[in-house]
C-alpha cells in the first residue's frame, strides 16, 4: 500500500469507464501514475522475552554417583505468577530418590562387607605365607650348619651338603617374592574394596543432597513462564525434566521484548536487519508498537504438514508497556522498501504465463503490452519498463486475448539477456570458488610434502 497526497490519490484511484468501439462490453480501466509505495510483509509472531534467566533442575541431579537420568515434577507453581527471589516454584519427585537412596544403603552394605571380607582373607593368605618364610629361613641356617660340620668329610659329602644349601636359599628368594606379591595383591584387594565402600558412600551423600534440592526456589524476581519438552509441550505436573533437558521455567525480563515469526521462503529475501516494524497485539487491537528487524535464520524449517519452508526472524519491540505477556500474539508489518516516485499500478491488472508478465493496455486498439516490474506490496507493483505515466491499462481480460496485438519484445530479449548474464555470474562464481578450494587443498599437499 502506498502513502500519497489526496489530490494524487484522487487521481491514482479514479476508474475510468469507457467504450471499446464497436463493443457493448464496459473496460475497467486504471490509469498509470507516479506516486511513493511502501513494500510490505506481513506476519504473525508471539512475543518472548529477549532475555530471561532460567530455572533449571538441581546441580545435584548431574553427580556422577547419583544415576538418575530424569526425574518428574510433582507439584508446579501456577504459571504467570510474580515472584520474588527464593520464592517457591515446584517440587520434584522425592519417591524416585528414596528408591535409588534405599539400593545404594544395601549396596554400601554389601560393599562394607566386601571390605570386611578382603582384610579377613589378606590377613589369613598372608599369615601362611609369613610362615612358609619363617621355615624357609630356617632350612637355610640349618643347611649352612651342615656345611660348615662338613669341612672335613669327603669331598662328596662337602658337595652334596653344598648343593642343599644352595638349594633351601633358592626357595628362600622365591618365598620372599612370592610374599612381596601375594602382599600387593592383598592390598590392591583390599583398596578395590574400600574405594567401592567409599563410591557408595559419595552415592549416599549425594542422593542426600539431592533430597534436599528438590524443592525448587527463585532465583531472582519475574513472572513464571513455563518451559517446554523435548516434544514440544509445556512442562506441567507430571513432566519430566532432566540433566540433559534441565530447564522447568524462565523468569523473563518484561522491559525487553521479541516477537519471534516466521516469514515464507517467497519472501525471507525481502527481509533484513534494521528493518523497521508495526506491530500490533491481537489481545489488545488499539494498541500499536513500534520495532525493527534483528535477526533472520540462514536456514528455512519445513511447515507442518506442507513442503513449504519459513525462515524465523526476530522483530525487537522497542514500546515497553506492561500489558505485554509473553506468548500473546503479535500481527506484524515489516516495511522492507520505499520508493519515493514509482510508475505503479494495481497487481490485479498483470497477467502472467509461461514466459511473460503483460498488461492490457488500452490505446486507439486494445494491444497485449510487455511488461518489466519491480517490488510490489499487497495492493501495488512497481513499472520499470513497458508503460507511461498516463497509460490506461485494462482489469478486465477482453474477450478473445488470442486475437490481441502483442508489443514491447524488445523487454523480454532485454529480460532474457538479464537473466542469462546472471546465470553466467552466478556459474562464474561457483567456479572460482571450486578452484579457491581446490588451490587449498593443492597447497596444503604442497606443504606436507616440503615438510616431509
Amino acid at each position: 500500500m502506498f502513502i500519497i497526497s489526496g489530490a494524487i490519490i484522487v487521481l491514482l484511484l479514479t476508474v475510468y469507464l469507457n467504450w471499446n468501439k464497436g463493443s457493448d462490453i464496459e473496460l475497467v480501466t486504471f490509469k498509470v501514475a507516479k506516486g511513493p509505495i511502501e513494500i510490505k510483509v506481513h506476519t504473525s509472531g508471539q512475543l518472548e522475552a529477549e532475555k530471561s534467566v532460567n530455572i533449571v533442575v538441581p546441580e545435584e541431579l548431574s553427580g556422577r554417583n547419583v544415576g538418575i537420568y530424569e526425574i518428574k515434577i510433582s507439584d508446579l507453581l501456577e504459571e504467570g505468577t510474580v515472584v520474588d527471589s527464593g520464592q517457591y516454584i515446584a517440587t520434584l519427585d522425592h519417591k524416585v530418590i528414596e528408591e535409588v537412596l534405599t539400593k545404594a544403603k544395601e549396596d554400601m552394605e554389601l560393599s562394607l562387607v566386601a571390605l570386611q571380607d578382603a582384610k579377613m582373607d589378606s590377613n589369613l593368605t598372608l599369615s601362611n605365607f609369613r610362615d612358609q618364610l619363617i621355615n624357609s629361613t630356617s632350612d637355610v641356617e640349618e643347611k649352612k650348619i651342615i656345611v660348615a660340620e662338613s669341612a672335613y668329610e669327603s669331598p662328596s659329602v662337602i658337595k652334596k651338603a653344598e648343593m642343599d644349601l644352595e638349594k633351601v636359599t633358592r626357595k628362600l628368594e622365591q618365598d620372599k617374592k612370592g610374599f612381596q606379591l601375594k602382599e600387593r595383591q592383598a592390598k590392591s584387594k583390599v583398596d578395590r574394596a574400600a574405594l567401592d565402600l567409599d563410591q557408595k558412600n559419595q552415592k549416599i551423600s549425594e542422593l542426600l543432597k539431592l533430597s534436599d534440592a528438590l524443592t525448587i526456589k527463585a532465583p531472582k524476581q519475574g513472572m513464571v513462564i513455563y518451559a517446554k519438552d523435548r516434544m514440544g509441550a509445556k512442562i506441567q505436573v507430571g513432566s519430566s525434566v532432566s540433566p540433559w533437558n534441565p530447564i522447568i521455567a524462565t523468569l523473563p525480563d518484561m522491559t525487553r521484548m521479541i516477537s519471534k515469526t516466521y516469514v515464507n521462503e517467497i519472501d525471507i529475501s525481502k527481509i533484513k536487519s534494521g528493518q523497521k516494524v508495526k506491530l500490533s497485539i491481537d489481545a489488545f487491537p488499539e494498541k500499536e508498537l513500534k520495532g525493527e528487524v534483528i535477526s533472520v535464520a540462514n536456514i528455512g524449517q519445513p511447515m507442518p504438514k506442507s513442503d513449504a519452508k519459513v525462515f524465523e526472524v526476530k522483530i525487537r519491540v522497542f514500546d515497553f508497556d506492561p500489558l505485554l505477556k509473553p506468548a500473546m500474539t503479535t500481527s506484524n508489518t515489516i516495511v522492507t522498501g520505499y520508493y519515493n516516485d514509482k510508475l505503479i499500478i494495481p497487481s490485479d491488472v498483470v497477467y502472467t504465463n509461461d514466459t511473460l508478465k503483460y498488461v492490457y493496455l488500452k490505446k486507439k486498439d486494445i494491444v497485449r503490452q510487455i511488461v518489466d516490474l519491480g517490488s510490489e506490496n499487497e495492493n501495488y507493483t512497481i513499472v520499470n519498463k513497458g508503460l507511461a505515466e498516463g497509460d490506461q491499462v485494462i482489469y478486465t481480460e477482453p474477450e478473445k486475448p488470442e486475437d490481441i496485438q502483442t508489443i514491447g519484445w524488445e523487454i523480454y530479449k532485454e529480460q532474457k539477456i538479464r537473466i542469462e548474464n546472471e546465470k553466467k555470474k552466478l556459474l562464474e562464481s561457483a567456479k572460482k570458488e571450486a578452484v579457491v578450494s581446490n588451490s587449498g587443498t593443492v597447497e596444503e599437499g604442497k606443504a606436507t610434502l616440503l615438510t616431509k
